[in-house]
């Protein structure tokens, strides 16, 4: 019996990196407070303003402890990026709550400030499970550039032939954000597959709340415009 797998024989795609930049993420949370601070009142979290401040505060200490590359696996940059997505989700599923509410029983009258506001809510919705994708993925950024963990969470196509990959190849963000933008719109996973129960799980979740946002945003829509 072996005792450790042989490097040779761990697949091609399990190897340390040099890391990500931190700026997207930056960038895509910076945008995600943005949208939130422009909904409209009735559809926004109690005392928004406030909540955007913790967001942009825990960003800001995100990259005050790391802020060029997530090279390695850091413990109190992941904690605070993590309390941060706890927050965006709790805002967002309110939001998402209060729009399916005026949907079904306040009677919104203006379908341009129906769609720009269910848009903005279902594009936060993209952002934020691109980011849980990102950040559990075999044990966060950082546990990705170490190689820490060679069971993956998701199946990309780079992983599971290596003539589709270039040199090195390792997932980074943008791959998670796309996942999540066409798990979102298609409902079901396209080209990445998750393995893992909790993977699986995300999508479902993810999948529904963008069914029931877009499926409503569109057919109170129509009816206005009838």
């Amino acid at each position: 019996m072996s005792e450790l797998q042989p490097e040779r024989e761990r697949p091609f795609w399990h190897h340390t990196h040099r890391g990500e930049p931190r700026w997207p993420i930056s960038l895509v949370v910076l945008t995600v407070i943005v949208l939130q601070l422009t909904l409209p009142e009735n559809l926004n979290v109690s005392n928004s303003k406030l909540v955007c401040a913790v967001e942009g505060l825990l960003l800001i200490a995100v990259n005050v402890l790391n802020p060029a590359r997530i090279s390695s696996h850091e413990i109190w940059p992941r904690r605070l990026n993590l309390v941060l997505l706890v927050v965006m989700s709790g805002a967002n599923l309110v939001s998402i709550a209060n729009l399916i509410n005026q949907l079904l029983h306040a009677g919104v009258k203006n379908p341009n400030e129906l769609l720009l506001s269910g848009g903005s809510i279902w594009l936060t919705n993209v952002v934020v499970f691109g980011l849980w994708y990102w950040e559990f993925d075999r044990g966060g950024p950082g546990a990705r550039a170490e190689a820490k963990y060679h069971v993956p969470d998701f199946m990309f196509p780079q992983m599971s032939d290596p003539d589709l990959a270039e040199p090195h190849w390792a997932a980074s963000f943008f791959d998670y954000l796309y996942m999540s933008f066409t798990n979102s719109s298609a409902f079901s996973p396209t080209d990445v597959l998750p393995l893992t129960r909790w993977a699986k799980a995300l999508m479902l979740a993810q999948s529904l709340t963008s069914l029931v946002v877009v499926a409503l945003v569109i057919a109170r829509a129509v009816n206005i415009l009838h």
